[in-house]
């Protein structure tokens, strides 16, 4: 199963987070499938890939709970509906 989750990055007390596909039972620093955006806390920026989010979605990959915070925030749930929309009409 895969996971989109934050992998830790950055220096002591300033962490960076890149928000990327990774099977579950990887550990948090393991190999990743793909990035698809990173997360800065501090200066509270965030950098979304959404077509490689939406791929990922759509094929059944679970956001853990701040990365689903995260993507709500920036609407690509919204987004994720209205493609699954279209592509029954």
């Amino acid at each position: 199963m895969v996971k989109l989750r934050l992998k830790r990055c950055g220096r002591k007390q300033r962490a960076i987070y890149r928000i990327v596909a990774i099977d579950v039972r990887a550990r948090r620093e393991g190999r990743d499938l793909r990035k698809v955006g990173f997360y800065d806390p501090i200066k509270n920026q965030i950098y979304l890939n959404v077509p490689a989010i939406l791929y990922f979605l759509e094929k059944g990959a679970q956001p853990t709970g701040t990365v689903h915070d995260i993507l709500k925030k920036a609407g690509v749930f919204t987004e994720l509906h209205l493609n699954q929309q279209t592509k029954l009409n």
